[in-house]
């Protein structure tokens, strides 16, 4: 142990050596290989979570090196392998540089909004003031990749599935905005660690109790800005195609497609457990001991609230069938929009009362 020690703290004096910005940049890359890992261990949860669901095995063939134990684990880098090795068609009559564009347009907001993200009490990639506002302007960037996917390929089915993907990511999009809003309202800071902390004192001073249906609102519109079944209306009724994404093939299919929609699951579950459920916060804080260890904060907390609501989305799919489009829409102008605007009057009214997180 003593060994273990002297060898931590070795490593400990290498990296506070290191020049400012290779520690940063190391960190930039250990967050993403992290991202990206997990969006492939995803897409196995998936489909393990929904088999067990539906009385089915799942992958459970591909291996690592024929270990029986690990049967079906590979099978994500498996298809990561298949993805790469296909062959990228661009439609001849499409236009090339922003048909190759798009997939990046989609892929970059969706890793760069980790940059504000507070894993833990002592770690952010960048901890700035505007991190809200900041979440809020790269999350709105998607719907230019889809859309331009959609043009770029000079196919109508693809142009309609960009359309009906467009309308519905702007309909949610105001839902999730002034759900958020409500979040400003309540923490009174656009930096999402000081959101987290203004939760302290355990679950019921979370915002999910004084902010229910705007967390219900939030969650329902990542399912829907992520294109999640029952909001996976890119796919037409009477079209048998994919939407937006049908002309791409191989690694840019990859790259539009699942890796953007994968992140964004995890980032939105992340992003709701800041938000709502007090981030890297312990759910024991306040009933027992400050110095015991349960009630510590860490990532550790997080890292769970987030596998939680993951489980969640895939819950959703393998329950309900896919909506109409015109139900969607309906319920994201008509019903959504309405209960945000109708919860932040109410905050203001409880803000003047000095109620709840308006307390102090």
């Amino acid at each position: 142990m003593q060994w273990i020690a002297a060898q931590w703290q070795s490593l400990v004096g290498v990296w506070v050596a290191l020049p400012y910005f290779v520690q940063v940049t190391v960190q930039i890359v250990i967050v993403m290989m992290s991202v990206i890992i997990a969006v492939a261990l995803l897409t196995l949860a998936e489909r393990k979570v929904i088999g067990w669901m539906q009385l089915r095995l799942g992958p459970n063939r591909v291996t690592f090196f024929g270990l029986r134990l690990l049967r079906g684990w590979a099978q994500p880098f498996a298809d990561v392998f298949k993805l790469l090795l296909k062959e990228i068609i661009v439609p001849g009559r499409s236009s090339r540089l922003l048909f190759l564009l798009a997939p990046l347009i989609v892929l970059v907001p969706a890793l760069a909004t980790w940059a504000v993200m507070p894993f833990s009490p002592e770690f952010v990639l960048a901890d700035v003031d505007a991190g809200l506002l900041y979440v809020l302007a790269l999350t709105s960037l998607g719907i230019y990749g889809i859309i331009l996917a959609g043009w770029a390929s000079n196919s109508k089915y693809a142009f309609l599935g960009a359309m009906r993907s467009a309308a519905q990511m702007v309909a949610y999009e105001i839902a999730m905005g002034f759900a958020l809003v409500g979040v400003l309202m309540a923490a009174g800071s656009l930096n999402l660690g000081e959101i987290v902390r203004m939760q302290a004192g355990g679950p019921g001073s979370w915002n999910w109790l004084w902010l229910f249906p705007l967390f219900i609102v939030y969650f329902i519109s990542g399912l829907a800005e992520t294109n999640r079944a029952p909001f996976d209306v890119a796919e037409g009724e009477s079209e048998i195609v994919a939407g937006f994404h049908v002309e791409y093939s191989g690694a840019a299919f990859a790259t539009l497609f699942a890796l953007p929609e994968y992140a964004n699951m995890i980032l939105i579950s992340a992003l709701t457990s800041v938000m709502f459920f007090g981030g890297w916060l312990s759910p024991f804080q306040g009933y027992l001991a400050d110095d015991a260890l349960l009630a510590q904060p860490g990532f550790f907390w997080l890292f769970l609230k987030i596998c939680f609501f993951l489980f969640v989305f895939l819950w959703v799919r393998a329950t309900f069938p896919r909506y109409r489009y015109d139900q969607v829409m309906r319920l994201g102008w008509k019903v959504l929009i309405p209960v945000t605007l109708v919860w932040i009057a109410v905050e203001g009214v409880l803000a003047w009362l000095r109620v709840g997180p308006w307390a102090a």
